[in-house]
This record gives C-alpha cells, sequence and structure tokens, in this order.
C-alpha cells in the first residue's frame, strides 16, 4: 500500500468520490461490528477506515482515530465525522512507518494486513500505536483456496487460515488471544461465485442477496456450531505489557 492518491480504489474496487462507494452491505457491517466491538478499548484507532462505514458504529468512545492512506477518502472521513467531538480524520501510511503520536487501547484494521508483504513487520509497527497491554482486532481475507482475481486486483498477497495470522502475531511479538474462522456461508458463496464461477468480483445483485439473507444466518450458525472454515479470519491480538513475553492464546 501507499500513499498515493487513489490507494483507496485500488485497494478496494470503490471510488472516494461516491458516499454509497457500491451495494451496501448494513447487516454484514453490524455482524462484523458485533464480533469485533467487545474486544475494543475506551479509544480506537481505524487504520483503513475508507469512507468510514464501519467506525460511524463506534459511540461513546473517549477517542476516535479514523484514518486511510488515500487523501480522497480522509476528506470523506473529516466530513463524515465532522460532527463528533471525540472523533479525528488523518491520513495514516503503514508503509512509510505511520504511528499515532498518542496511542490508543485498541488499533482495528479491517482487511488491511494481507496488503503487505511483510504482515508481521507491519503488525510490530502497528502496535507501536497501541499502548501497553492494548488489543490489535484483524479481520481478514481466510484461505487460499479462495485466492482469485479479485484478490491479485486488489492486490493481496495472501490469504489467511488461523494458523498462519497467529504466525504472524507471534512474530510480530504479541499474544494471540483470539483467531478463528467467521462468515462460513460468505465463504461457501465467495467460493461458489468467485472460485468456481470464475467471477473477476462479486455483482452488486448477489451482494444485496447475502447481505438480506445470508449474513443472519450466518449469525445463527456462529452461535451454534463450531466453525471449521469462512470467508474471514478475526484475530485478536494483544500488545506486551512489558511484563512478560508474548503467548499463544
Amino acid at each position: 500500500m501507499s500513499g498515493e492518491e487513489g490507494a483507496f480504489a485500488r485497494a478496494t474496487g470503490r471510488t472516494a468520490e461516491r458516499e454509497d462507494g457500491g451495494p451496501d452491505k448494513p447487516n454484514y457491517r453490524r455482524y462484523q461490528y458485533d464480533l469485533i466491538a467487545p474486544h475494543c478499548g475506551r479509544s480506537v484507532l481505524e487504520v483503513g477506515a475508507g469512507l468510514g462505514e464501519f467506525a460511524a458504529q463506534f459511540t461513546g468512545k473517549d477517542r476516535l482515530v479514523v484514518t486511510d492512506v488515500d487523501p480522497d477518502a480522509v476528506e470523506v472521513l473529516k466530513a463524515r465525522f465532522a460532527d463528533r467531538p471525540e472523533a479525528e480524520a488523518a491520513q495514516f501510511d503503514l508503509a512509510s512507518g505511520a504511528q499515532l503520536d498518542r496511542p490508543v487501547e485498541t488499533a482495528v484494521a479491517i482487511n488491511v494486513l494481507e496488503h503487505f508483504e511483510d504482515d508481521a513487520g507491519v503488525l510490530a509497527l502497528l502496535a507501536r500505536s497501541v499502548v501497553p497491554g492494548g488489543t490489535i482486532v484483524l479481520w481478514v481475507p481466510a484461505y487460499q483456496s479462495l485466492y482469485g482475481d479479485f484478490d491479485r486486483k486488489v492486490g493481496h498477497f495472501r490469504r489467511y487460515t488461523p494458523a498462519t495470522l497467529r504466525d504472524a502475531a507471534l512474530r510480530a511479538g504479541l499474544s494471540v488471544e483470539l483467531v478463528r474462522p467467521v462468515n462460513l456461508l460468505g465463504g461457501i458463496a465467495w467460493w461458489a461465485a468467485v472460485r468456481m464461477g470464475k467471477a473477476g468480483s462479486p455483482k452488486s445483485g448477489a451482494v444485496g442477496i447475502y447481505d438480506k439473507v445470508l449474513v443472519p444466518m450466518t449469525r445463527v450458525l456462529d452461535r451454534v456450531l463450531p466453525i471449521p472454515f469462512g470467508q474471514s479470519v478475526l484475530g485478536v491480538l494483544r500488545v506486551p505489557s512489558g511484563e512478560g513475553p508474548a503467548r499463544d492464546g
């Protein structure tokens, strides 16, 4: 990733000029939030926040730092969060060594880590923007068997398994509190549409159906079944407090 204009569009296939950015996925966004939010502290940094759809769900925080590498996306973020006194929007480029002057309790990175070849190095850098004992919450694309033209187009170096995400975290000196696949039905749908169907990217109509029908079903499956596979991997990592070495939780 880089700080050049257009990085947001290259990484997502969307444009910062469009507020909707393509088909809306409110159910999926809330599904992500409900899995991520319990692991977040009172101050949160989102890296790669895009147009801010996910970060807008955070309310009641002491501090919310929304960032993106793309200056066009940052302008959208500034406008979107202008009436939120706890929020600040800024350009933030991990590839250039960016870190916060005032660390937060939690850093959230959704579909970011896979854009970096040296994922452990990026995690170690991101940890510098988190207070000792704080958390890094990751949401990354899962399973190399689902890797296809879309991943290549948007610059993914890899898709993860729980084991490979755990390995990256430990190489970065972080402890692992949680790492598991999520979104079973999304993984199956992605495999059928993008891998078997040879689609370059998900179609907008299919995305709408997925959000209305499959996401609610996925929530139920998450509660009643051990999920062995999914479209994404959720990871919760702990920044060392200085009291001992990293551990594998």
